[in-house]
């Protein structure tokens, strides 16, 4: 599985790019905590079936939670959170919104059984999985979602990668290495934390590391007239 640190390593990147102004360390704690909440769901596993990639890592809460910051900031006559957090925390709020989808529901999507995307509106485990080419033979080519017509009744099905539903699907994770009839079996249960389990994972965390310590210690560019002297 993508582990919570290449998670980090991702957000890290995200926020050294749209945190203009803003990038110091209470903000980027802030969205570093966003991230790492969701991968609180795998504690659910033992009392919800599939809990662990489907209460944390869904498309749905947060983008209840976007509607429920732009009415306050944008539509409310006053908004209570430029109140609390002023203009500075709003930028903060949303980064950390996008780093949560991007960094990691993104992620994971495309990672072993996919997420839970449209939970709790539909129960349902997405895997982004396929490719996109130009074929001088055949065009355009995409396998990311499949459509087919049956012959007989002449419907469409459409599938876009779905893998299961949380009675069917289980993603390994630490509180939950195995499925819970495969662990009740097991004399010692092997819990494994991934920090990196692929050369491009790795790459990813360094380079989200190099990221932050080169925007700590790069210095402000020179005014024209430092320049000019």
């Amino acid at each position: 599985m993508v582990s919570t640190v290449v998670h980090a390593g991702f957000a890290m990147l995200l926020a050294a790019g749209l945190l203009k102004g803003a990038y110091d360390r209470p903000a980027l704690a802030a969205i570093l905590v966003v991230l790492v909440v969701p991968e609180v769901d795998s504690l659910l596993g033992p009392v919800m079936s599939g809990a662990h990639r489907t209460v944390g890592h869904n498309l749905v809460l947060p983008a209840a939670a976007a509607l429920l910051v732009y009415y306050d900031t944008r539509i409310r006559g006053t908004s209570v959170l430029r109140e609390r957090v002023a203009d500075r925390g709003v930028r903060v709020i949303w980064v950390a919104l996008f780093a949560h989808v991007l960094a990691h529901v993104f992620l994971d999507w495309a990672h072993l059984e996919g997420v839970n995307l449209l939970w709790p509106l539909h129960d349902g485990f997405f895997r982004l999985e396929g490719e996109l080419l130009y074929s001088t033979a055949d065009g355009f080519v995409q396998t990311f979602v499949d459509v087919d017509l049956d012959p007989e009744t002449g419907t469409r099905q459409v599938d876009a990668g779905g893998t299961g539903t949380t009675e069917t699907v289980h993603v390994d994770n630490p509180v939950e290495p195995d499925p819970p009839e495969e662990l009740e079996k097991q004399e010692e249960i092997d819990r494994r934390f991934p920090i990196a389990g692929r050369g491009w994972r790795l790459y990813l965390l360094c380079l989200g590391l190099f990221t932050l310590a080169a925007r700590r210690l790069q210095g402000r560019p020179p005014a024209d007239g430092d320049r000019e002297a």
